[in-house]
């Protein structure tokens, strides 16, 4: 992490001392970049992310609002179906008169359990593999969520549900293969019990909160749910908050994380949705403008890419849906975010960046043929993204 020069936080400190923060000048600070120091660079993304009001009076009431409204979802989306689930299991006098697992209304508790159980799945296979170089998503939060993890609860939580499901479908697949008849689903591989190792009880590691926080999320919006690579969003808006160094703010990084996210997919969620891929705000509108961008730019490389038929989905997809999440190491993807929510027409320097990422590049893509760029765009060879956000902004001042 950079330390600030202490006159750069002193400039950050006067701006959010105000009792109404000027955004414009707020964004002007953090667009080239916000010190990590005293929680700075936590408090300006909830300000850019539209979580915390400018009126500074206001934040306090706010946030106890929005972390007691996030507590009523745990309650409802996952306390009471796992209680629900508990209890199902035990009363079965009758079935014909209680919702039961083969219940084939649409309306069923249990088909909706179920569904959802194929939903919590795919984040949990996708919320493990969260940045793998890094052991922080493996470890034990110092805040485990303690309305789920109270020992004396008996209902299911999310872990559970991921645990039995996964040994049903193993054992059922086993059988399918007709391996064996019966099989035991405690004789698993090695491999698999090892991808389910979960941390002792009373504690949950950080990936478990971004599984909350995804699941949650999927509930609540029907329309989008949960499409692979949210996950890649979620990542580092959680690990910002979630290594806050103000304690008070740390505590209650799941709720703040599930809101600045909400708000993020709001702006960006037109990307994951494929119906829209064609339209005006969908992707393929997105992928388009970085060529034309980089048409008005440099044209001899544009060409070049043309020529080859290198078309912008075949790298830009993943850069402009995951806000190049996946290109550059976390530290460095938390720095370009703080240029692209401080931007005021938020997404228009994201493309300037893509832009900027190919003409660093340009002299190895107009020597290399075909294979050769692929390896160079799905790969890209530069780190240091001081020196790309430094190219983004002289194409953003030279239009």
């Amino acid at each position: 992490r950079l330390r600030c020069a202490p006159r750069r936080i002193a400039d950050f400190q006067e701006v959010l001392g105000e009792p109404t923060v000027a955004l414009g000048k707020l964004r002007q600070l953090c667009f080239s970049g916000i010190p990590f120091d005293g929680g700075l660079r936590c408090l300006c993304w909830k300000i850019l992310l539209n979580y915390l009001p400018l009126e500074k009076a206001l934040w306090s009431s706010l946030l106890k609002k929005q972390r007691d409204l996030y507590s009523q979802f745990l309650k409802e989306m996952i306390i009471q179906p796992g209680i629900a689930k508990a209890n199902l299991g035990v009363s079965r006098e009758d079935v014909t008169l209680e919702d039961h697992p083969l219940n084939p209304n649409p309306d069923s508790r249990w088909n909706t359990y179920f569904k959802d159980n194929e939903v919590l799945l795919q984040i949990d296979k996708d919320v493990r593999r969260l940045y793998p170089d890094m052991a922080f998503f493996q470890r034990p939060t110092d805040y485990p969520c303690l309305l789920i993890l109270d020992p004396q609860n008996e209902f299911e939580t999310l872990r559970k549900r991921v645990e039995q499901t996964t040994l049903k479908s193993q054992t059922v697949a086993r059988n399918r293969s007709g391996v064996t008849n019966v099989s035991s689903p405690l004789k698993t591989t090695p491999s698999s019990l090892s991808e389910y190792e979960v941390l002792p009880n009373g504690c949950e590691a950080h990936w478990e909160v971004v599984e909350r926080i995804l699941f949650i999320y999927a509930k609540l919006n029907p329309g989008i749910a949960y499409v692979q690579g949210m996950n890649e969003i979620v990542g580092p808006l959680y690990y910002t908050f979630a290594t806050d160094p103000n304690s008070e703010w740390k505590e209650h990084a799941e709720a703040d994380t599930f809101f600045c996210f909400t708000n993020l997919m709001a702006e960006i969620r037109d990307n994951f949705i494929k119906s829209l891929d064609d339209s005006q705000c969908g992707i393929t509108y997105k992928m388009e403008k970085v060529y034309s961008t980089l048409k008005e730019k440099d044209v001899e490389l544009y060409l070049k890419l043309q020529e080859q038929n290198i078309k912008p989905q075949f790298f830009a997809f993943r850069w402009l849906t995951l806000l190049l999440s996946q290109e550059f190491l976390l530290p460095d993807v938390i720095r370009i975010w703080d240029s692209l929510f401080a931007d005021d027409k938020r997404f228009d320097f994201l493309l300037l960046v893509c832009c900027a990422m190919l003409t660093l590049i340009r002299d190895q893509l107009l020597e290399g043929d075909f294979t050769l760029n692929m390896r160079l765009l799905q790969d890209y060879p530069i780190s240091d993204v001081h020196l790309i956000l430094k190219k983004a902004k002289e194409l953003q001042d030279s239009k």
